[in-house]
């Protein structure tokens, strides 16, 4: 079976909802409170299973009560957890999430034991990398991890997805370039390259200049916009449906998993793409980000 590889992170999503983003020094009221699972890697790798694919996920959790509760839910959707480890002296991470009543989100993320998921622990999972069709990562666990995880995945002939999310300025653009598919949003695309992104042409324009860097497909999230693929001699802009949107947490990993599900199903980048975009799309009409995922077709009939 063709099978992705997600190395990347787990949090506890402690999500506020709030009439208004409070001033400096202001108490606001919020509207209300919840308590659910997320982490780019994980929401990635459950919204891949949730679209069919058979996932394996590397990650780190604390030894706590956020951290098995989290490895119950990725049990309970499938996913292949024997390197998803707990560690004793680290907790599990979180991420606190402002909910504006449009939808969009303010996070502050506190890594926790994702800054356990080491270069050691990588060549621990070697073997699931290199048996993977498709390997994903993001940059919520160290650099040197995830540098690793390209090397090891490379070595093997095995396609890289590199999501550059949260944007770091740290990050090496060489490194980054040595992936498959690349896929930034407007915001990750301008820090990457220096480059503006505010309009289409800026955008294609900044992708363009990572694939001469040497990446193979620059896919652009651009939220209700849709898509944008550039290749070497391309570009493709792919709309996104019109929705009732209600809250965008997890929706940008919903995008990557779903790519993923349907690029390994199906080595066609524009059909994924649109899957993946009519998928991240439906997310935004419910709460919460793992939360908010359904089961795409694939998984559906087999059920």
């Amino acid at each position: 079976m063709r099978r992705i590889c997600v190395v990347g992170s787990s949090n506890m999503d402690l999500v506020t909802r709030v009439p208004r983003m409070p001033e400096a020094g202001e108490t606001l009221a919020a509207d209300g409170f919840a308590t659910g699972p997320g982490g780019k890697g994980a929401n990635q790798a459950v919204a891949a299973a949730r679209c069919g694919a058979d996932v394996a996920l590397v990650t780190r959790l604390g030894d706590d009560v956020f951290g098995h509760a989290l490895l119950d839910g990725y049990r309970a959707v499938g996913l292949d957890v024997s390197h998803a480890l707990t560690v004793a002296d680290r907790p599990t991470g979180t991420a606190t999430i402002l909910v504006e009543p449009s939808g969009e989100n303010r996070i502050l993320v506190a890594a926790g034991a994702n800054a356990g998921l080491t270069v050691e622990a990588v060549e621990a999972a070697a073997d699931v990398l290199r048996a993977a069709t498709l390997v994903v990562l993001q940059l919520e666990v160290p650099l040197e991890a995830v540098a690793r995880t390209v090397d090891i995945g490379s070595a093997a002939g095995v396609d890289v997805l590199f999501n550059p999310a949260p944007a770091r300025a740290d990050l090496d653009l060489d490194l980054a370039c040595r992936a498959r598919f690349l896929v930034p949003n407007r915001g990750e695309l301008a820090l990457l390259t220096g480059l503006p992104s505010d309009r289409i042409e800026d955008v294609e324009a900044a992708a363009r200049s990572l694939v001469r860097r040497g990446a193979g497909t620059v896919i652009v999230t651009l939220g209700s916009d849709g898509a944008l693929i550039v290749e070497a001699e391309s570009a493709r802009h792919i709309p996104a449906p019109q929705v009732a949107v209600r809250d965008t947490t997890g929706a940008g990993d919903a995008f990557i998993g779903a790519f993923a599900a349907a690029f390994v199903t199906r080595p066609d980048i524009d059909a994924a793409v649109a899957a993946a975009v009519a998928y991240a799309a439906d997310t935004t009409t419910r709460a919460g980000a793992q939360a908010s995922y359904r089961d795409g077709p694939a998984r559906q009939q087999h059920q």
